[in-house]
């Protein structure tokens, strides 16, 4: 019994630091997910201004270069993302549950924020990307990996948000 204790609570620490800002990928034939979590030690309305206040999004993260438009439910915003400089994403904004659910998406996928409260006060911050479709395969190996990107895009948030607040 001892030794499974200790194997579960190994695997189970191994799981944390695994989702714990670290991007996980699921391709298949048809689609491919991204998603990435952090814990954020700040409170979900300073991280829910960081996520939805489009013109200063591109100050903090540094894998947007540009975002304009209005981040609220059924309206539309264009971003440039550093995966591809070249391209400007047009995309609808499908969920909008202040400090708890932002989605935006196209055609082709939705891109999900999840903000949900730890125990300890903290918030654990989660960023779920599925794209797809009948004609994906014909095109999957033209788009860059994203794991590096939600990575990067979660450690910037949750620097700029312990930022904001520790100075309150």
């Amino acid at each position: 019994m001892k030794t499974f204790l200790t194997i579960l609570t190994f695997m189970t620490t191994l799981f944390a630091m695994g989702q714990n800002g670290k991007a996980t990928t699921e391709k298949k034939t048809f689609s491919r997910q991204t998603k990435v979590s952090i814990d954020i030690q700040a409170d979900p309305e300073i991280i829910w201004n960081l996520l939805t206040n489009a013109s200063d999004i591109p100050r903090w993260n540094s894998t947007i270069v540009s975002l304009e438009g209005d981040i609220r439910l059924g309206e539309k915003i264009r971003l440039v993302s550093t995966l591809d400089e070249k391209r400007t994403f047009k995309l609808k904004i499908k969920a909008f549950e202040p400090e708890q659910k932002l989605a935006w998406g196209d055609g082709m996928g939705t891109r999900y924020f999840i903000l949900t409260p730890n125990a300890d006060g903290s918030v654990n911050f989660t960023m779920d990307e599925k794209i797809g479709g009948p004609m994906f395969p014909l095109f999957a190996k033209m788009i860059p990996p994203f794991d590096e990107s939600f990575e990067q895009f979660a450690a910037d948030l949750k620097k700029e948000a312990e930022v904001i607040a520790n100075t309150k």
